[in-house]
């Protein structure tokens, strides 16, 4: 084989890996997007006394069985934003969303948009 061969060889191979990559990512995004449109149509804006919060692996937490089953494999061994809080007389284990997570105070009461068990977003609390 002349070295031009074998160039032109690698470069097929890297425009078939590159093809693939982009077909793969475009249909992800189209996924991702679809959830996100779910979040945004089923939110809520509640209020919620923060009482603990941490990153703890999904079979660590208080969380329902049913919702243990819901959650994919391939993260049920990460350690995920738990929020410990109290949502009117029911204390309840809630996901959270990594930027809001950062920005949750504890103790204290905050409104936050709700999406079934995920929290999305923070309203009406200042520092």
């Amino acid at each position: 084989m002349e070295w031009w061969e074998i160039l032109l060889l690698v470069l097929g191979i890297i425009v078939v890996v590159f093809a693939i990559l982009y077909f793969v990512g475009r249909k992800l995004q189209g996924k991702a997007n679809d959830q996100q449109s779910v979040i945004n149509q089923n939110k809520m804006t509640t209020s919620i006394l923060v009482i603990d919060k941490k990153k703890q692996k999904v079979k660590d937490s208080n969380l329902p069985k049913m919702v243990q089953d819901q959650i994919p494999k391939y993260i049920r061994f990460r350690k995920l934003p738990m929020v410990k809080a109290k949502i009117g007389p029911k204390i309840t284990t809630l996901l959270c969303d990594d930027k809001v997570f950062k920005e949750l105070p504890v103790k204290k009461m905050v409104k936050v948009d709700l999406a079934g068990m995920y929290i999305v977003g923070m309203k009406g609390y200042k520092k």
